[in-house]
């Protein structure tokens, strides 16, 4: 069939609109404010793909979220970390200047304090995590509260899905929170028990047009909190999937979480009303009574320790300025984890000038991440990091999932958060930070084990062009990854 020839009007017709389109899907996304390289590639990403573009923006793009903080929350448990603080300025005085000006950072970026903890516990795999996680949630007698972005209803799942049903039978209030779209696998059978028993549960950011006109497909709760009556907290990269247990499944993901008994337990917990009253909507007139329950008195202890937070609602990108001020920060050494390296040019920067100065710097990632795209996208980075002194492990054992950074002997920090734009900007993560050796000791120790399964990265390996050349092409896409 032969398409009739176009008359020049409709040329004409055609031309404008389209020029009409780019210019107010320009607008749009400029107005966005977002960073120049990202906003540029989503431009040329809508001018190449019409109206696909324009669709895949809509439910893909940038949006400007407002996720208001419960001021009254926050106020409460500043009050009631006052008992701990002179110890933690007692501490900060030793501190080195550099420490105390990374801390100040935090507390102006997201508007949390640094705190104590009695003690921090690293916990290396899914199999110690759990089980860790289960004695907390055994032994809460007031309330047990969880937000995770992966909960499946497999094995690991289930096991704790007839836990939480246990306790919340015996009178325990018991609060779940879910990103709708990491747990999509959860449906109503498996939910069931739970609503039977009393649990509450939620969603975070439903992906179905419902409520919101347009559906939240990106900005996702990525945080993996629990919080066992205010007191015990976890958090770190470990989802409720049978993926992160070795005992399970052999291939099961290479992980580490981190177990926080004290004060600064109460930040985790302001971080998970805050999000389970976004998502839920719930009113908190009766705050005096949550207060005292979930926000209780709790003996400061002799470890400062740092809960960071960082989402789209927050254009400061706390957890991005953290780890970029503490490789500055490094005079002898700055060891990086992560399961999907994508850096923006500060931490780029960052890690390249901390090795030019003298500092050992090292990167450990996966060799095969279970993000081809992401995978390739790091490798282009490598070249660059090693000509800088950079030292570059890719780990061979299984999928690497842990998200940690260790500063010389003073501080750590282990969270949710990749070194990525999506991370740092898109998502909504959750960080510690412990200030001194009683983290930084044994997660170096655990950094060093992992180089025994790891593959150290030579600056002349030999790749084919193919590889080079679709490296330098994933990278093109680095500020939408």
């Amino acid at each position: 069939m032969i398409l009739p020839e176009l008359s020049q009007e409709w040329k004409t017709g055609l031309s404008l609109a389209w020029s009409g389109y780019i210019a107010v899907l320009s607008v749009w996304i400029v107005m966005q404010k977002r960073a120049p390289v990202s906003t540029m590639s989503w431009i040329l990403s809508l001018a190449l793909l019409p109206f696909a573009g324009f669709v895949i923006y809509y439910f893909l793009g940038p949006q400007r979220l407002r996720k208001q903080r419960v001021k009254r929350l926050r106020s409460c448990a500043s009050a009631h970390t006052q008992a701990d603080l002179a110890r933690v300025r007692d501490a900060a005085q030793n501190a080195p200047p550099a420490l105390q000006q990374m801390a100040r950072l935090g507390t102006a970026a997201c508007g949390l304090p640094v705190s104590s903890a009695m003690g921090v516990a690293l916990l290396s795999g899914g199999a110690r995590t759990f089980d860790a996680i289960f004695d907390a949630v055994r032994a809460a007698r007031d309330h047990i509260h969880l937000e995770y972005y992966i909960f499946e209803p497999d094995k690991i799942g289930t096991a704790l899905r007839d836990l939480l049903v246990e306790r919340a039978r015996q009178g325990v209030a018991v609060r779940l929170l879910l990103d709708a779209l990491g747990s999509k696998r959860i449906g109503r059978k498996f939910m069931a028990p739970l609503h039977a028993a009393g649990v509450q549960v939620a969603l975070f950011h439903d992906t179905r047009i419902g409520r919101r006109l347009r559906p939240v497909t990106n900005y996702r709760t990525h945080r993996k909190i629990v919080v066992c009556d205010g007191r015990v907290g976890f958090t770190g990269g470990v989802n409720i999937t049978d993926e992160e247990d070795k005992r399970t499944r052999p291939d099961a993901y290479h992980d580490v979480h981190l177990r926080i008994e004290g004060s600064a337990v109460r930040w985790l917990q302001t971080t998970f009303l805050e999000d389970w009253t976004y998502a839920t909507g719930e009113d908190l007139r009766n705050i005096d009574h949550l207060m005292g329950a979930m926000l209780p008195q709790v003996e400061a202890g002799d470890i400062p320790v740092q809960i960071v937070t960082s989402g789209p609602d927050n254009m400061l990108e706390p957890i991005h300025r953290m780890h970029v001020e503490a490789i500055h920060s490094a005079s002898e050494r700055a060891w990086l984890t992560t399961p999907y390296f994508v850096p923006g040019e500060p931490a780029m920067m960052a890690l390249t000038s901390a090795a030019l100065r003298g500092v050992d710097v090292r990167l450990l990632v996966p060799r095969r991440s279970d993000s081809a795209i992401v995978s390739a996208a790091a490798r282009s980075y490598f070249d660059e990091l090693i000509a800088s002194g950079v030292k570059v492990w890719e780990y061979k054992a299984r999928m690497l999932h842990s998200k940690t950074l260790v500063v010389d002997d003073h501080c750590a920090m282990i969270g949710t958060a990749n070194f990525d734009n999506r991370s740092f900007r898109l998502n909504f993560e959750v960080s510690a930070v412990v200030y001194g050796p009683e983290l930084a000791r044994p997660l170096a120790a655990q950094f060093e084990t992992d180089l025994h399964s790891s593959g150290a990265v030579r600056a002349h390996r030999p790749q084919s062009f193919w590889r080079r050349l679709g490296d330098a092409l994933a990278r093109l896409f680095s500020p939408l990854l």
